[in-house]
């Protein structure tokens, strides 16, 4: 029965990070009708980057059920028929874009011939500098491609129509948890914060320079608080790998008493900043919607590698040298609302277009049509079998010999096995990586 009759939704979310999960599962409430009560079931991909608990315990956003899956195992829950539930309306995918593009083609064969199937949503969790074409051509087949602002919508639409694509599943909204008080005025202390990312830059060198100048700055203004806002704890990964957390970086110096490292919501750390730094995190875009000073710096030059060339426009580009000497921010209104930020009041409506569009695909007493990827056997022959197969699908979606069977509730000593796994994978990217980096550069 359509969600617009029943005055309920019922949503799956797949994810393979703890931003992922954030992005997918409030997403699928902002989609939701108005006084539409939304059932939520998370599905965690298995992978380097799953979510530990304090993760998502941290995201604060809550499902009605959570479980972790590979690939192949959800494929075999889409295509359960449940007794006694409803299947679902919505199905979220919040995965990087060769995750997509597998489960598309898996889900293609899994709901073949079924005559129902959910509305497929995929889209960005942020900020898209770059793989522009490569992240678009495998989100293509979804119902909804998402775009958080009017300029991505219209790049979007650019790129898909240049290779012959049908365009129609863009559909323009804002990121889904943009949101919070209004910055009104300077906080007691001042307090600067610098949002660190994981991979962004990347080199020892250039994270020690960071480092080092958010150090200088709390020295030149000891009535502020600094904080530099770490996305993970040593162990934990996220949506990108980082090989040289600041936390470690930061053991090897003395801080000064006003600068203090912190963990938690952003929303919750930007409730007290009064000025948000940053190379290029999409935290410039939650801090912009709410009125709160943001920089994003240029000390390492505005290049695509570093993803501040996006912020070009934006009024927010500036060095440590200008913060040090007091250099305070004005952001440029028209850039401003081209990046779907929203800080003039209508992000209430920002998601308008998605639901009507959701409840059309619902309501069409046709059903909704097969899953219709770009990437196919015949236009993609070189590509697309190998990002299959690395979700142990075949070139037709369909289940490779061997793949893995479904353990919805593993043992004990399964746990711990792929615990440990995946704390050896970490400590492989955080530790052994980089010294092999170094001695291949002697």
């Amino acid at each position: 029965m359509p969600a617009s009759a029943t005055k309920s939704l019922r949503v799956a979310v797949l994810a393979d990070s703890d931003t992922r999960w954030k992005w997918g599962a409030l997403t699928a409430q902002r989609v939701a009708p108005a006084g539409a009560a939304v059932r939520l079931d998370g599905y965690l991909l298995r992978g380097r980057a799953t979510p530990t608990a304090r993760q998502l315990t941290e995201v604060g956003v809550r499902a009605d059920s959570l479980s972790e899956v590979t690939a192949v195992q959800f494929l075999r829950a889409m295509g359960e028929d449940t007794a006694g539930e409803e299947p679902y309306d919505v199905l979220v995918l919040a995965l990087v874009g060769g995750g997509v593009q597998a489960v598309l083609h898996g889900l293609k064969g899994t709901w073949e011939g079924t005559g129902r199937r959910p509305v497929v949503v995929t889209g960005y969790v942020g900020v898209v500098y770059e793989k522009l074409a490569d992240g678009l051509l495998l989100r293509h087949g979804a119902d909804l491609v998402l775009a958080n602002s009017r300029q991505d919508a219209e790049r979007f639409r650019a790129v898909y129509e240049g290779v012959g694509a049908d365009a129609g599943a863009v559909t323009e909204v804002a990121l889904p948890f943009l949101g919070g008080a209004t910055h009104t005025g300077a906080h007691d202390p001042y307090t600067v914060v610098f949002a660190a990312q994981p991979s962004v830059p990347e080199s020892r060198r250039d994270r020690t320079y960071l480092l080092n100048r958010l150090i200088r700055h709390a020295r030149v203004h000891p009535d502020r608080e600094v904080l530099l806002k770490l996305r993970s704890r040593p162990g934990e990964h996220t949506t990108h790998i980082e090989e040289l957390p600041y936390q470690k970086l930061a053991q090897k110096t003395e801080l000064p008493p006003n600068l203090r490292l912190v963990y938690g919501h952003m929303g919750d750390v930007l409730d007290r900043t009064d000025l948000l730094v940053t190379v290029s995190s999409t935290a410039a875009l939650e801090a912009l919607h709410r009125r709160v000073p943001t920089v994003v710096l240029t000390d390492l030059g505005v290049r695509e590698a570093l993803g501040n060339h996006h912020f070009a426009g934006s009024g927010c580009l500036a060095s440590w040298d200008q913060l040090d000497a007091g250099h305070r921010p004005v952001p440029d209104e028209e850039w401003v609302s081209r990046q779907g930020v929203a800080a003039d009041g209508s992000y209430d409506t920002a998601f308008d277009r998605a639901r009507e569009r959701i409840g059309e695909l619902l309501r069409d007493p046709a059903g909704l049509p097969p899953l219709a990827p770009y990437y196919t056997p015949e236009t993609a022959p070189g590509y697309l079998p190998g990002i299959l197969a690395r979700h142990h699908l075949g070139p037709d979606g369909a289940p490779l010999p061997g793949a893995p069977v479904a353990d919805r509730d593993p043992g004990p000593l399964r746990q711990i096995v792929r615990r440990a796994a995946r704390g050896a994978y970490r400590h492989g990217v955080q530790r052994v990586a980089p010294v092999i980096r170094r001695m291949g550069e002697l």
